[in-house]
């Protein structure tokens, strides 16, 4: 897989990552609850009480490490990215509603008077996959193709409505075959994949290739639920 591509699939997925920021040239790093807009800009729902958010305000040079699952007990055996991005506060609803989507749970704390949406513009990327498995894609490579960007997030209401109501079950079919039995529903939807809910918990799936629009995406899952059917 090219490494563009595997560090798109790793934010996507992340649900947790270390946030790196500096104040005055001392480094400082701390957990935050990332999610990923269409575009690949990182969204981070932030405290202004927070050191890191101070840190930001000052100096919005920054960074974002998540990571996968190891493939043995050597947690280095994990695959992680590092995302080096400028970061900005911004007032953007649908970014607050894919931030919310993703972590349902910030229902409780989000309308409070300190937070607010960030994002973060990517500016370069590294990818470890491994032992000597390391790559810089460039920028070109990492961030997804704007047009079908733009085409997947115009149909994405109509889409998730669709598959909610229409075709429940083979959503449902898709997410159990890969997380469990649940009763997932569909909730945010890109050019790599998409998200779905149980209740607080949300899984991702990936498409076996990025699609360029509406008709991919129903190509896509048409493909994973008869994969997930014939299990």
């Amino acid at each position: 897989m090219p490494a563009g591509r595997a560090v798109r699939l790793l934010l996507r997925g992340a649900r947790a990552g270390v946030l790196a920021t500096q104040s005055a040239g001392q480094p400082f790093a701390a957990l935050v609850t990332p999610a990923i807009a269409p575009d690949l800009s990182i969204l981070l729902l932030l405290s202004s009480l927070s050191e890191h958010t101070r840190q930001l305000q000052a100096e919005p040079r920054c960074a974002l490490m998540v990571q996968g699952p190891a493939a043995a007990a050597n947690p280095q055996t994990a695959p992680r990215a590092t995302l080096t991005g400028l970061a900005e506060m911004c007032d953007d609803a649908a970014g607050r509603a894919r931030w919310l989507a993703i972590h349902p749970y910030g229902a409780l704390y989000a309308g409070f008077a300190d937070f607010a949406l960030w994002r973060i513009a990517p500016r370069g990327a590294q990818f470890v996959g491994g032992f000597a498995r390391a790559a810089r894609p460039r920028l070109a490579e990492l961030l997804p193709p704007a047009a079908a960007v733009a085409a997947v997030a115009a149909a994405e209401a109509d889409i998730l409505v669709h598959c909610n109501n229409d075709h429940a079950a083979a959503v449902r079919a898709i997410v159990s075959a890969a997380h469990g039995a649940g009763n997932w529903r569909m909730v945010a939807v890109d050019i790599d994949g998409f998200d779905a809910a149980d209740g607080e918990h949300v899984a991702r799936i990936d498409w076996p290739a990025a699609v360029d629009g509406p008709e991919g995406v129903r190509a896509a899952l048409i493909r994973l639920a008869r994969i997930a059917r014939s299990t």
